[in-house]
């Protein structure tokens, strides 16, 4: 099964530190053994080069038993995750959804976080003109808006964690920025919206596929409940390269923004608070990173272009 597993993955996952699991070095002495028993108690065969990301690895398999249900796909993908809080509830996310705008989930076995997909083409929006994409992204968040799961984390709680942290942070951008960033998760909870919804959390141009059974289709949730506003940034703070310079970069910030809240029925006003709180946030995470030094500067012109 060594195989299988990437060699830039392994030891990319080998440096993480434990997350309320087991530590990634400890994953992935496991991982070999781990997926030679999903493939051999799933009747799966590998049948293609194994796909990677910054958690988990995704070896596409075809199924030898015969299907329960004579719809499910023959052709799919086992995503096996190092195990960690924001990857426990994608199961449930995908459960909840059922195929309708995300990848369709076959079986799963969330101790193990081990999920059988759908195979879905490689194709993704980052090659489809941002306008096109962001117009996709906001008729699928429109699609995925479905109550939450109840075991699915609150984006209220993470909130309010977050605010505290930014208040007493050190300025790794200026302190307005922390401060307001603070005040605005405190308020945006303080003033919730009417209905709180499943969110994806990380819909952004790559973890959108091209599919058979639809033009296209979400992957990879981060599941949290509250504020579809919360959805937007990641439009954002993706594809950066494409923003322009000068003042062309708040036009082009303002311009994503406005298409996807338009699609998908979302408030602009949260959507611009929210984002100021997750780039504050971003910023925060990668503050100790000197490689950051560039992404922390982006954070700060999204926040600029969300205040101006």
């Amino acid at each position: 099964m060594q195989d299988l597993i990437p060699a830039h993955f392994a030891h990319a996952v080998s440096a993480y530190p434990p997350e309320g699991h087991v530590s990634g070095e400890d994953w992935i002495a496991t991982l070999p053994g781990l997926l030679t028993d999903l493939l051999d108690e799933w009747e799966l065969e590998p049948v293609e080069r194994s796909m990677w990301g910054t958690c988990s690895v995704a070896v596409p398999v075809r199924r030898l038993g015969r299907p329960a249900d004579e719809t499910e796909p023959v052709d799919a993908v086992l995503k096996v995750t190092w195990p960690h809080l924001e990857a426990a509830t994608e199961s449930l996310a995908l459960q909840t959804w059922n195929g309708h705008g995300a990848v369709r989930l076959i079986r799963a076995d969330p101790g193990r976080f081990a999920i059988l997909l759908e195979r879905l083409e490689t194709r993704d929006l980052t090659g489809v003109d941002i306008d096109e994409a962001c117009e996709v992204i906001g008729d699928l968040l429109a699609t995925l808006r479905r109550p939450a799961h109840p075991r699915v984390p609150s984006l209220a709680t993470w909130a309010t964690l977050k605010a505290t942290q930014l208040h007493d942070a050190p300025p790794v951008i200026p302190r307005r920025y922390l401060d307001q960033a603070s005040a605005l998760a405190r308020e945006l909870v303080a003033r919730p919206p009417a209905e709180e919804r499943l969110l994806h959390t990380d819909l952004h141009y790559e973890n959108v596929l091209a599919a058979r059974r639809a033009p296209w289709l979400a992957i990879d949730p981060k599941p949290m409940a509250g504020d579809v506003a919360f959805e937007v940034a990641p439009l954002l703070w993706n594809r950066a390269d494409e923003l322009g310079t000068g003042p062309q970069i708040r036009w082009s910030l303002r311009r994503r923004l406005e298409i996807v809240c338009e699609r998908a029925g979302i408030d602009e006003g949260r959507a611009r608070a929210w984002t100021i709180v997750r780039e504050a946030v971003n910023a925060l995470w990668l503050a100790d990173d000197p490689s950051a030094r560039d992404r922390i500067s982006l954070a700060v012109m999204i926040i600029k272009a969300m205040n101006d």
